[in-house]
């Protein structure tokens, strides 16, 4: 037995977590304990009040209900009490729910109308002769918040009630809540544009509706389910709820359609157990399910106690939110290159999995979060979503603990971590080199528009990289007929033991033995077996009559043709970050050898038309990485990839290739093409710009601000370097690029083509490259610039944007006779 004095210490310490909690959660939408430790915390209450009553008080948390309403909007009295619910969490305190009943009502059936618990913002709407005049939050259950101009903000909440009937006045409780995909959405757009990202949906709920200003509100995703009544004049009611339930949604109330009348503690078991089944796939979220007797003569004999109904309880769910620690950050590199923080955490318990990650999302999202190592924070998880933190306790941090920041290299391949212009995402720029991003590398490197390696499909780059055979893409090049026969006995096999059989035609008398006991004894229960079995090393003696060989030949000849190899196509094959077909086309076109691309320094790149900044540095911080240029040079070893049509650069870029040029492609801040060539004039190399000091710089020409600038740039991230090397690179492409003779105009030169719909006798391909041989650029989007719009059948919104600009159309008859007329046959 605990004594008086223990109990009442611990009595007032729950009472002040659980008001601090309260107030935060009711009053600003803040959520310092989740639900489940705020539940736990009230049952031992609960517990220790009951065993020493003379120490209960009326104002504990145990008596009251939501929080004080805010000073910063009118108080609304409730005429009728907004009460909260009694939680179970077993089928025990169910059962025991409906005996309590059953004993006092004494009734030879118990119907119950069995609802979704939604997780959002309680409100009561009062209407008078069917129109709406007000608005209110649940507050402390007697008095809330009017919050009528935000409640008007959301389409299916409705201004004045359909159907007739309807009670003088009529006061319509029920939830305010954010759909899933609407919060998700919502956020996605905050995170890339800067803005405040919402916690929760039930966070995003109450905060949108606590808005001041009410255009705030109008645009926050938010909508309404209704579930209950509270005064009622003027008129009468069904005499059920379920019924009543039916009559709100006749006059125009949004009412769940996941409602159900049910009979008795097993009818309400398997509502709970059926709408846990289907609860990850709701559009909203809900934390249980809500049980209610389903007669109101019923409900009025049953009665209340302190701040809830008897004849209602809410059966929660496990918990999907968690107090835990975090134990570290680290960066996780998606197969793509995504740079992922990762929060490593203390074991905790989450909807009944044990949870020891969680996402961060990105260094902005942390950043908000102000999420440190040795925090306590609030985790999350919704069924198959990947955990993620909510919130940081900052009252429970530890002293000491420093902001985290981006780290400047790749923890997989050590390359440069690098930060998409106006984004908030980060990536590994290490493409080639990058272990993590092996397989989706070669996947894009063997893809039909790139090296076009017909018969690797996904799942076999996944075992060949798994079991070491590929580690990049020049192994593709030492693959044998032997590893692919291998690989599709290995993927075929359901198992070692099948495996094994599948093996003994195809190895060698002598030695057999010793490989299929290797196979057998391979753990057919781990997911890696298969590349465990793909490593092991076994000579083959091919039994032709027992396995079909055409696939892996046919494999080895596509990877064969691929070894002769245009430019444009490998450095798509390549998978540099933003560089497209028609971007590498351009590059293949305008420089001509890769020798000399893999060499320059990004701001050259920006000599080619339509390549601007964002392109250009991405080229550039691929080429930086030591390891993309191994893996380079190991694919251009004599034997393996060749490049069929490399040729001297284009006499197009002699035209403004000059230093002046270079400064403005830098992107130097102030400095214009004008103030660039007054700077060239006075000092006319970029070793003699290093040299200098701020004076000079005004000296020559520049305003104060832009010569301070210009020397604040020289200083960092290596510019010096990057100019000294454009240099060096321009004169060089100087000596290579052929003096620019005149060459007749193409037909098309210098006019935009768009492609829709599908043609008959051209694919797509073929028409475009017709096209562009005319001089014609070929877009992928209409505007006022596009010259002709060619269209094909089944043509969509593209020939309705041309119709609508007056943009000229053809039909593929008409492309065809220009194309016979210019010398372009189909």
């Amino acid at each position: 037995m605990t004594s008086d004095a223990t109990a009442r210490q611990r009595i007032s310490e729950l009472r002040q977590q659980l008001s601090t909690a309260s107030r935060a959660y009711h009053e600003r939408d803040e959520l310092l304990i989740p639900d489940a430790e705020y539940d736990a915390l009230m049952r031992e209450l609960e517990a220790l009040e009951a065993a020493h009553p003379q120490l209960d008080s009326v104002d504990s948390p145990s008596h009251q209900v939501g929080g004080r309403p805010s000073s910063r909007f009118a108080e609304v009295v409730h005429a009728v009490p907004m009460l909260s619910l009694g939680n179970a969490f077993s089928e025990e305190e169910v059962r025991d729910f409906v005996r309590r009943i059953d004993e006092r009502l004494g009734r030879a059936q118990l119907l119950f109308s069995a609802e979704p618990k939604l997780d959002g913002l309680a409100i009561s709407l009062r209407y008078e002769d069917g129109v709406f005049v007000q608005g209110a939050t649940r507050g402390d259950g007697s008095t809330g918040e009017d919050v009528s101009a935000n409640l008007r903000q959301i389409r299916v909440i409705p201004d004045r009630l359909d159907g007739e009937g309807w009670p003088a006045v009529l006061e319509v409780r029920g939830e305010v809540y954010m759909p899933r995909a609407d919060f998700e959405k919502y956020n996605e757009q905050a995170r890339l544009h800067g803005g405040k990202v919402l916690a929760n949906p039930r966070n995003g709920a109450a905060g949108s509706l606590r808005q001041l200003d009410p255009k705030v509100s109008a645009q926050r995703p938010l909508s309404f389910y209704a579930y209950g009544t509270g005064e009622v004049n003027g008129g009468e009611l069904p005499a059920t709820h379920s019924a009543t339930l039916a009559q709100l949604d006749r006059w125009g109330f949004p009412v769940s359609d996941l409602c159900r009348v049910v009979e008795g503690a097993d009818g309400l078991l398997d509502y709970y157990r059926d709408i846990g089944a289907r609860r990850d796939g709701l559009p909203f979220d809900i934390d249980g399910v809500v049980y209610k007797l389903d007669d109101r003569d019923g409900q009025q004999a049953m009665g209340f106690v302190a701040r809830a109904p008897r004849w209602a309880i809410a059966h929660k769910f496990p918990a999907q939110e968690q107090t835990t620690t975090v134990e570290a950050i680290e960066i996780q590199i998606g197969r793509t290159g995504a740079a992922t923080p990762v929060a490593r955490l203390q074991p905790v318990q989450v909807a009944g999995v044990t949870v020891t990650n969680a996402t961060l999302h990105n260094a902005d999202q942390i950043a908000r979060l102000d999420v440190r190592v040795g925090d306590a924070v609030i985790v999350r998880r919704a069924g198959d979503v990947i955990p993620e933190v909510v919130s940081v306790i900052a009252e429970r941090r530890p002293e000491g603990t420093q902001p985290w920041t981006m780290p400047a290299a790749c923890p997989v391949c050590g390359a440069e971590i690098v930060r998409e212009e106006g984004a908030a995402a980060w990536r590994c720029s290490g493409e080639l080199s990058c272990p993590a991003q092996r397989k989706e590398t070669i996947a894009h490197f063997a893809s039909r528009r790139a090296m076009d390696i017909d018969g690797l499909g996904d799942r076999y780059i996944e075992t060949l990289v798994d079991a070491g055979i590929v580690r990049g893409v020049a192994d593709l090049y030492r693959l044998s007929r032997d590893q692919l026969l291998h690989l599709k006995l290995v993927l075929d096999a359901a198992d070692p033991s099948a495996l094994a059989a599948s093996l003994k035609p195809h190895l060698p008398a002598e030695g057999s033995g010793a490989v299929l006991n290797a196979v057998l004894r391979l753990d057919g229960d781990a997911a890696n077996w298969r590349a465990q079995a793909l490593a092991l090393p076994v000579a083959f003696e091919w039994n032709t009559k027992k396995i079909a060989t055409r696939w892996a030949d046919n494999l080895i000849a596509a990877i064969d043709a691929s070894r002769d190899a245009t430019l444009e196509r490998l450095l798509f094959a390549l998978g540099i970050e933003h560089v497209g077909e028609s971007t590498a086309k351009a590059l293949a076109q305008w420089f001509g050898d890769l020798e000399l691309i893999r060499q320059l320094p990004w701001p050259l790149f920006k000599r080619v038309p339509d390549i601007g900044g964002e392109v250009a540095r991405s080229l550039g911080h691929f080429f930086e990485q030591e390891g993309n240029q191994q893996a380079l040079d190991a694919l251009l070893k004599v034997g393996r990839v060749r490049i069929r049509d490399s040729h001297l650069p284009s006499a197009k870029l002699r035209d403004g290739l000059d230093l002046a040029q270079l400064l403005v492609e830098a992107e130097i801040p102030g400095i214009t093409r004008l103030r660039a060539e007054k700077l060239v004039a006075a000092m006319p190399s970029a070793q003699q710009i290093l040299d200098a000091e701020p004076e000079h710089f005004v000296a020559a020409g520049l305003p104060e601000d832009t010569a301070r600038g210009l020397a604040q740039w020289l200083e960092g991230d290596n510019h010096g370097q990057l100019l000294l090397k454009g240099e060096e690179r321009m004169r060089e492409l100087l000596q290579l690029a052929p003096e620019l003779a005149a060459q007749p105009a193409g037909p098309l030169d210098g006019r935009t083509a768009v492609l829709t719909g599908t043609l008959v006798r051209l694919t797509r391909d073929a028409a475009k490259a017709r096209l562009e041989a005319l001089g014609a650029k070929v877009a992928g989007s209409v505007s006022k610039k596009t010259a002709f719009v060619v269209a094909g059948s089944e043509a969509g919104s593209k020939l309705d944007k041309a119709v609508e600009l007056g943009v000229e159309v053809w039909d593929e008859e008409r492309l065809l006779a220009f194309l016979a007329e210019h010398g372009q046959q189909p």
